[in-house]
């Protein structure tokens, strides 16, 4: 079985306090840590004995992980597991990064988030070059607040050319194409951010070589979908893996987003869904204007024109790609584990 599996375990405490992340931000007891490293602990052994699988897995924490030992670990002893075709975790970079020498940096890569305010500039900057002196495959993101216009174009500049900096479109907000056309600047792919997707109906990933897991090992289809499909660990969950339409009436985060089948984001980042690193050659030139999606049925490409012009971007489809022989998932950013809601989309990974 080819599978992705996208963990979140209890976690809830981080070490920043930005004003716009809609994850829940708290002070952890000690009781709540052992917890989250139990469950932790749990699922690791899980994956080392699936042998007969290949597995990707990105951990997508309510909090900072990479600030705990534990996930540390975790990482280091996943990308050294032949079945685990990748691993990899979103962070806001804070921790030291002396651990990754232990990993295997073929197999482990890191989805980084800037938040302003938070860090100075320089120190998050610092961190991004120990990342790429050690050769550790990473990309780099911002929320698109006008706040952050500024300090976004400053972080651009400064890192090197080949890392990818993405833009996640604030909850909420809507961007006139002036705002958009700043931000596409900087991130040729935010178009397919601006605007949620519509999903209803249409053919996903998720449930079928897609899932999430929480820290009791309850399987759904993605972070965004409540239904159960079965417990990771008694393997109930194997059986209700199959193709399914997605239920939600729209889409609008990556992490759920890039699983549609509809759209060719498997093409566009191949080889690094997990990362949210483009493929070489497909990330396009920078547009000026995005025009808004237009949500008439069937829809193929929820996507601005200017996007999705010749030679820029593949066509849709399954189309085996690096990442997935036919039949595996990989993802990236999110916002979960609420009642079913249509919309959710996260303003930091």
């Amino acid at each position: 079985m080819d599978l992705t599996l996208l963990y979140r375990g209890p976690l809830a405490s981080c070490d920043y306090d930005c004003p716009y992340c809609p994850f829940a931000k708290r002070r952890d007891s000690r009781e709540q840590l052992r917890a989250d490293r139990a469950a932790l602990d749990r699922f690791t052994a899980w994956v080392g004995r699936q042998t007969d699988d290949r597995l990707s897995v990105l951990f997508t924490p309510w909090g900072e992980g990479l600030v705990r030992s534990w996930y540390r670990r975790a990482l280091v002893e996943l990308s050294r597991l032949p079945q685990v075709r990748r691993v990899a975790i979103q962070t806001n970079l804070s921790c030291r990064t002396d651990w990754l020498a232990g990993a295997d940096l073929d197999t482990l890569a890191l989805w980084c988030t800037y938040h302003p305010g938070q860090t100075p500039p320089e120190r998050f900057l610092s961190k991004t070059r120990e990342l790429a002196d050690l050769g550790v495959r990473f990309s780099v993101g911002v929320v698109g607040f006008p706040e952050h216009l500024e300090a976004a174009r400053r972080l651009r500049a400064d890192l090197p050319e080949q890392v990818y900096l993405w833009v996640n479109a604030a909850e909420g907000r809507t961007y006139t194409d002036d705002e958009a056309a700043d931000w596409t600047a900087l991130d040729p792919l935010f178009p397919y951010s601006r605007h949620p997707h519509r999903s209803a109906g249409l053919p996903c990933r998720t449930g079928e070589s897609v899932v999430s897991v929480d820290g009791d090992g309850t399987v759904r289809r993605c972070h965004f979908v409540r239904a159960e499909l079965g417990n990771l660990y008694d393997g109930g969950f194997r059986a209700a893996l199959r193709p399914r339409p997605c239920p939600l009436t729209v889409c609008d985060c990556h992490i759920g987003y890039v699983h549609l089948e509809t759209l060719p984001l498997y093409d566009v980042f191949a080889g690094g869904v997990l990362e949210r690193i483009p493929a070489p050659g497909q990330l396009p030139a920078p547009v000026r204007h995005s025009a808004p999606v237009r949500h008439s049925a069937p829809v193929r490409h929820s996507v601005p024109v200017a996007l999705s012009a010749p030679g820029h971007l593949p066509a849709p489809g399954r189309t085996p790609t690096p990442d997935r022989p036919r039949g595996a998932g990989a993802p990236a950013s999110d916002r979960a584990g609420v009642p079913p809601v249509q919309s959710l989309r996260p303003t930091t990974p």
